[in-house]
């Protein structure tokens, strides 16, 4: 399914020992999609954090855990390092369905310029049902004029440049921002006056 060189088996159990956390797992995530590329978070956890429905791959020294739907467009990929740091080749298509094609281009060419001025950005998680869900980040994630800017920007470009497009949905746990305007661990939770 998913493979590392051994060069970057070797860098991750480098890194496990020098912060001490030998016995951790790696987890990696999709968490959007630009138009040509996948977006990941790939970092270590603890083993207790393992989901029921997460794929654990031994990988030689560590554990990867990959949730479902991660998983499906994983498939393939080859984990290897590079000057940067860890460099994923996934021969998956980022995108096969035109209509999620289109939103991505409109978020990425239109509404990200507008957005990184506020240190933001906007992810493309998935398109279902006509339905566009979308997750905040950066100066983004946690702001409390993300819903104005869902409403008032990031909906409005969509549905105008997009009009199959019912609704846009935000995905994005505001709560764990650095920096977030909502309460921890309120589901749903709403603004709070800093």
């Amino acid at each position: 399914m998913i493979t590392f060189t051994d060069a970057a088996r070797d860098k991750i159990l480098e890194t496990l020992r020098a912060k001490g956390q030998d016995g951790f797992a790696v987890r990696i995530r999709i968490t959007g999609r630009d138009t040509d590329e996948f977006i990941y978070e790939f970092r270590s956890v603890e083993m207790a954090t393992r989901r029921e429905d997460d794929l654990v791959l031994d990988m030689g020294g560590f554990n990867l855990l990959v949730d479902p739907e991660s998983a499906e467009h994983l498939q393939g990929s080859v984990i290897d390092l590079s000057r940067t740091g860890f460099k994923i080749d996934n021969p998956n298509p980022v995108w096969t369905d035109d209509l999620a094609r289109r939103v991505a281009e409109v978020i990425s060419t239109q509404i990200n310029p507008a957005v990184a001025a506020h240190s933001g950005r906007i992810t493309l998680v998935d398109v279902r049902d006509n339905k566009a869900y979308i997750r905040m980040q950066g100066g983004c994630q946690g702001c409390g004029l993300a819903g104005v800017t869902l409403t008032q920007g990031v909906e409005r470009q969509i549905r105008g440049q997009v009009p199959e497009i019912e609704a846009v949905i935000d995905v994005t746990r505001h709560e764990e921002g650095e920096r977030p305007f909502y309460q921890r661990g309120q589901a749903g939770a709403s603004p709070v006056a800093r």
